[in-house]
C-alpha cells in the first residue's frame, strides 16, 4: 500500500542556527503518539535538529537537559511534566529483530519518539504509528541544508502555516 503525505513543506537551513529554530518550533507541535523520522547523510543536521526540538520541549517546562547523540546508547530519554521524549539512533542497529529490545512501540505509546537512522528499519518504524512525521535532511553545500518535511495523520494539519 502506497501511503502519501497529507503535507509536505521545504525549508532552506542556512545555518546551525536555522535548524534549531525548526526543532524549536517542532517541539511546540509535539503530542502524545508522533512519530518523527529524521533522515539524511551523516552530517546533515539528525542530531542537530532532533537536540533542539528535545531542549525546546524541556525548556517550556523550565527544565534543561544535555541531549547527546544515542549513536551509542542506541536510546536516550527526556521527561517534561508534559511528555516523555524517546530519542532513538538506528545507525549501529544490524538487523530489525533488534529493534525489539529498544522498546520503541511502548514508547510511542507513552509519548513522542525520534528516529534518526529510520531507514535501517523502514517498514518497522512507519507501523508504529498514523501521526509521523518524516523529515528529510539534505546537505546543499558546507553549512547550508535543505529540510524536507512530511507529515501523515494529524501532522498535516499541524505542519500548515509552520514558520522558523
Amino acid at each position: 500500500m502506497d501511503e502519501k503525505a497529507a503535507a509536505i513543506l521545504d525549508f532552506e537551513l542556512p545555518d546551525e542556527a536555522a535548524a534549531m529554530r525548526l526543532g524549536a518550533a517542532l517541539a511546540r507541535l509535539v503530542a502524545p503518539g508522533d512519530l518523527i523520522l529524521l533522515s539524511g547523510d551523516l552530517g546533515a543536521g539528525k542530531t542537530t535538529l532532533a537536540r533542539a526540538l528535545v531542549q525546546s520541549h524541556l525548556g517550556e517546562h523550565g527544565l534543561a537537559d544535555d541531549v547527546p547523540s544515542p549513536t551509542f546508547t542506541l536510546v536516550q530519554t527526556y521527561e517534561s511534566p508534559a511528555l516523555l521524549i524517546t530519542h532513538v539512533d538506528l545507525y549501529r542497529i544490524e538487523d530489525v529483530s533488534e529493534l525489539r529490545e529498544l522498546g520503541l512501540a511502548e514508547a510511542v505509546d507513552e509519548g513522542v519518539v525520534l528516529v534518526e537512522w529510520p531507514s535501517r528499519a523502514e517498514n518497522e518504524m512507519r507501523r508504529l504509528s498514523h501521526d509521523r512525521l518524516d523529515i528529510s535532511l539534505t546537505l546543499v553545500r558546507e553549512g547550508m541544508r535543505h529540510a524536507r518535511l512530511e507529515g501523515f495523520g494529524s501532522w498535516a494539519a499541524r505542519l500548515e502555516g509552520l514558520t522558523i
